[in-house]
């Protein structure tokens, strides 16, 4: 867990997408990782998160998906976190332990720091999600 995340183009890649990264193959003397979830079946799913904010117009706290899936099953991930914007979007790189095809539905949580305004209400306006080798959203 000290490696990841890395940047798109930072660490070595084994596994499905490692022809995506074809400059890896002239380094030498390089260290391969291969992210794992925690449990089996030891599987993750790589997604490029992209949420775009409504509400207000700038607050702190973090954002944060929660995929549930097929059995019962969830799983909470961080997207961003401190000061927020109305004008950003925030894209994050998850490896997420529920597979896309039994995912069921994802929940878009608001958690407000200690010191945001009691009344102020933030959403998604959009939340667009890519994953797999074709680029499903």
């Amino acid at each position: 867990g000290n490696c990841f995340p890395c940047p798109q183009e930072g660490c070595p890649m084994m596994g499905h997408y490692a022809d995506r990264f074809p400059e890896k193959l002239k380094r030498v003397d390089q260290k391969y990782f291969l992210n794992t979830a925690a449990d089996e079946p030891f599987a993750t799913w790589r997604q490029k998160v992209f949420v775009k904010l409504s509400g207000v117009k700038k607050t702190r706290g973090d954002i944060n998906l929660v995929y549930y899936d097929t059995q019962g099953n969830s799983k909470e991930y961080e997207v961003a976190s401190g000061d927020l914007s109305q004008d950003d979007v925030y894209t994050q790189y998850l490896d997420v332990e529920i597979n896309p095809k039994n995912t069921t539905k994802i929940e878009f949580l608001w958690n407000k720091a200690i010191f945001s305004l009691l009344w102020a209400r933030l959403g998604a306006e959009t939340v667009n999600i890519i994953h797999g080798a074709d680029g499903h959203r």
